[in-house]
Order: C-alpha cells, then sequence, then structure tokens
C-alpha cells in the first residue's frame, strides 16, 4: 500500500498521517483498493440509504446513529467509515467530530479552495475522489474512490499562503453516464456551522 505526502519527497514519509503536521505538508492520500464487501455495501446505501448522513458527536455516539439508518447488508460500509472517524479523532486529539456520509449527483464545490477548518479527511466510495492542486500551480491531480485524503485548512496552527493546496469536488454533471459520488467527511464539529446542540 503506497502512502504520500505529495508535498513532500515520497522516501520522507514513512507514517504520512503523521506527518501532516509537517509545515511544508499541506496534503497527505493514502491508496486503498477495498474489497468487493465494502463496494456492495456502498452500492447499498446509495439505493437504499439516506441522501445525507450529518451529525457530530463521539465516535461511540456516531456508531450508534450510523447503525440506525443501514440499509441491510451496508454493515461493511459503516465498519469502515467509522475506523476512519476512529482514526481521525486520535490524529486530531478531538472528543467530538464531524461526520458527513452523503451522495453527490451534481457539481458541488466546483471552485477550488481551502477549507475554514483545522484539518478534514475525505474519502468517496463510489464515483471520482477529490481534485487538488497546488496554489502556484494549474496542475490538476484527481484522487481515485476509495483512497484516503487529509487536507489542512485554514485554521491549522501555522498553516500558510506558501505552499498551500488546494482542492474542489470533480466536475460530473457532465459525464456521459450519470454518477453518484458516495463521499465521506470527517472534520472539526463546528465545522460549516454545525454548532453545538
Amino acid at each position: 500500500m503506497r502512502q504520500s505526502c505529495p508535498t513532500r519527497p515520497l522516501s520522507a514519509i514513512p507514517m504520512p498521517f503523521q506527518n501532516i503536521d509537517r509545515q511544508d505538508c499541506f496534503i497527505v492520500q493514502q491508496e486503498r483498493h477495498l474489497g468487493q464487501d465494502i463496494m456492495q455495501a456502498a452500492a447499498l446505501w446509495n439505493a437504499h440509504g439516506p441522501d445525507l448522513f450529518l451529525r457530530r458527536g463521539t465516535t461511540g455516539i456516531l456508531e450508534t446513529e450510523l447503525r440506525t439508518l443501514l440499509p441491510a447488508g451496508a454493515q461493511a460500509l459503516a465498519e469502515d467509515a467509522l475506523c476512519l472517524a476512529r482514526r481521525y479523532q486520535r490524529l486530531s486529539g478531538l472528543a467530538e467530530i464531524r461526520f458527513r456520509l452523503e451522495k453527490v449527483r451534481h457539481d458541488s464545490c466546483r471552485r477550488f479552495h481551502v477549507d475554514h477548518v483545522p484539518l478534514r479527511l475525505l474519502c468517496t466510495y463510489t464515483g471520482p475522489g477529490v481534485q487538488w492542486k497546488h496554489a502556484d500551480s494549474e496542475i490538476i491531480h484527481d484522487t481515485p474512490a476509495c483512497w484516503i485524503t487529509l487536507l489542512k485548512g485554514r485554521l491549522y496552527p501555522g498553516w500558510s499562503t506558501k505552499g498551500a493546496v488546494l482542492h474542489r469536488s470533480p466536475p460530473i454533471s457532465d459525464l456521459p453516464v450519470p454518477v453518484t459520488r458516495l463521499l465521506l467527511t470527517l472534520d472539526h464539529p463546528d465545522a460549516c456551522g454545525m454548532g453545538r446542540r
């Protein structure tokens, strides 16, 4: 399994998620090839799950609430998403996180941008993954489905524009065949106006 921080030499990154705190690293990606059980579970969620599952809380609370909405046969998807949530929670040090699992069928966030959060983790289970580029470059990088992407946001301690990485949702409205992206987003519990319950 290849792991990398695209803003730094590959050989210098033995454990990518732990290297996101380096000043010159703005994005970490981990290549993944998920099993058929997870991909079938993702297809079942697309067919029978809610369009949007958006909650904030501890990983235990998120697990309880997510399992109440699981379509039959989608257990493997929940287990993988919750595994990523626990990984993100340990990395961020947050007691609570924001968990967003969404079906995206349109062009969303077409402009390249930096999020107003400390850290954001993205994983697209179905459909094309996030696109990203360096702020001083026009080269666009496409992320394959199922890869994990961890991005520094503007609120990350010590964040600066020098070497920054911008990202966007991939345009899908012009594709010859309709596509549903199943996107998992993990970040700060107050992101995007969640606020406290």
